[in-house]
């Protein structure tokens, strides 16, 4: 193995297991995912990888809710 081949596998397997969550005891399995996107194949079961999540959105007022911060104030009639 070359060196350089070696080092790009550690780089992509260290990437592999943060984007995982940083898991314990995945290490080959991330090891064997990266050697094989960096040869450019696929060999063994790949390690589920985490995708970034999204921002959260705000919930949606429910239906007929008064959604003004401000106080209500009774009506004169």
């Amino acid at each position: 193995m070359t060196d350089d081949r070696q080092e790009r596998i550690r780089r992509r397997a260290h990437a592999i297991w943060e984007q995982a969550g940083r898991p314990d005891g995945a290490h080959q399995q991330h090891w064997d995912q990266a050697a094989a996107e960096i040869d450019g194949g696929e060999s063994g079961p790949k390690a589920k990888t985490a995708r970034p999540k999204e921002p959260a959105r705000p919930k949606e007022p429910a239906a007929g809710k008064v959604t003004s911060s401000k106080t209500a104030r009774p009506r004169k009639g």
